[in-house]
């Protein structure tokens, strides 16, 4: 999909919540214009006349002007990770709001009304107002104002994170939470620590950075028929490294379907289909050729297509070479590996199918099983392989159960 479908402009209006960066300034203080005047209303003018100086009543002392103080030090552009504080110089705070057109800014004001901290964080190129509340030290309440604006950020200085699975998309039991950059992350802890996965009933999982620009979460063991999952990257705003900062917030919810797991067994020819544990039926079916061998290990399903045409021109095998082949039309394919291997219908290879390995790599069956298998498989099903020395890597498709949970853990920035 395009860049620009998936990235807001840098001066384009986005909520923040959360929590802020981490960055903290030296407090610094500056006058603001008030809305009010700290004068109290209903003064008495001095009479004229004479009067003697022991008849003159005493001058009430003068208050002390009410500035407001921040750690913006009236910088022209603040950075969008700055923790924004306020307290009131001669003065106590009562309310503090801080608001612009891509909404107001949370913060917590401290129970003594000696300062306001933002909560929530900045957004870039954004022009922000504040509204502080203070009563004085005569117990005035006294309104001060002030402005400030946010340092702008390019598109090159924001990444944008792409969640899968979709919003509301049910999977199997094997798919990971794969979330992808755009700009590459080298703060990876920093990005990770804003990137949580939650499910119901409660599992345990783990993220895995594959690179700079790709991370994925898994729980230990496959995830339990029937679970609800909940993908939180409260990322926006956040560094990411190299001067790069997190472009927005993404919230995504899915849920886990029946388990499917298909074992594939290339000694001896046979798929098992099982759902929640039960066995539905026995395939037989034809897998890699010697020079083709098909990988062992656990596979997920990555996509599924009605028909796809299948030209191995696409894995290296040219058109000079006695292997090649270009099929139009191959009925119910569904994609196990990046490097080509699929699931699909082999009219072709029936008499084979059940005795003898004779394919490319690829798992084929008879049309009728590919139907039966292709209408109840999901997104994320699993297809456990046995019977080759070939073995499965973990960055081959969504091969993430290829390791163990302590070495998957491993790759994790935290």
């Amino acid at each position: 999909m395009s860049q620009s479908r998936f990235r807001t402009h840098a001066r384009g209006w986005r909520l923040r919540r959360g929590l802020a960066g981490a960055t903290t300034l030296a407090l610094a203080s500056f006058a603001l214009a008030a809305c009010q005047s700290d004068a109290s209303p209903g003064a008495q003018a001095p009479s004229s006349g004479w009067s003697s100086p022991s008849s003159s009543p005493a001058a009430a002392p003068k208050p002390d002007p009410v500035l407001l103080v921040s750690n913006l030090d009236d910088r022209a552009a603040v950075p969008v990770d700055e923790t924004v504080r306020f307290s009131a110089k001669g003065g106590t705070l009562r309310k503090v709001s801080v608001d612009s057109a891509a909404g107001a800014l949370a913060g917590d004001l401290s129970g003594d009304g000696s300062r306001w901290t933002s909560a929530g964080r900045l957004e870039p190129g954004t022009d922000y107002m504040v509204h502080a509340v203070t009563t004085r030290s005569d117990g005035k309440r006294v309104t001060r104002t002030s402005r400030f604006h946010t340092e702008d950020l390019t598109l090159a200085e924001q990444t944008y994170a792409s969640v899968s699975p979709l919003q509301g998309e049910t999977v199997g039991v094997g798919m990971p939470v794969i979330v992808t950059f755009d700009v590459p992350v080298t703060d990876k802890a920093s990005i990770e620590k804003h990137m949580s996965v939650s499910a119901a009933p409660r599992q345990p999982g783990t993220w895995h950075w594959l690179s700079d620009t790709e991370v994925h979460w898994r729980p230990k063991a496959y995830w339990r028929a029937g679970s609800d999952v909940s993908v939180d990257l409260d990322i926006n705003s956040i560094p990411a490294g190299a001067g790069i900062y997190g472009q927005e917030n993404r919230h995504v919810d899915f849920h886990v379907g029946d388990a499917n797991v298909y074992k594939v067994n290339a000694a001896t020819h046979q798929m098992q289909v099982f759902q929640n544990g039960s066995l539905l039926r026995t395939i037989p079916i034809t897998t890699g050729k010697a020079g083709f061998t098909t990988r062992s290990g656990t596979k997920v399903i990555i996509e599924k297509f009605e028909t796809k045409r299948m030209n191995s021109e696409t894995v290296g095998i040219n058109q000079n070479n006695p292997e090649f082949y270009d099929i139009d039309d191959v009925r119910y394919a569904m994609r196990l590996t990046y490097s080509g291997e699929f699931i699909h219908a082999a009219p072709w290879s029936v008499g084979s199918q059940g005795y003898a390995n004779v394919s490319h790599g690829c798992t084929g069956m008879s049309t009728e099983n590919a139907a039966w298998l292709y209408n109840m498989t999901r997104r994320g099903d699993v297809v456990e392989y046995t019977g080759t020395d070939r073995p499965m890597t973990l960055d081959n498709g969504f091969g993430d159960w290829n390791a163990s949970f302590a070495d998957y853990a491993s790759a994790s920035a935290l």
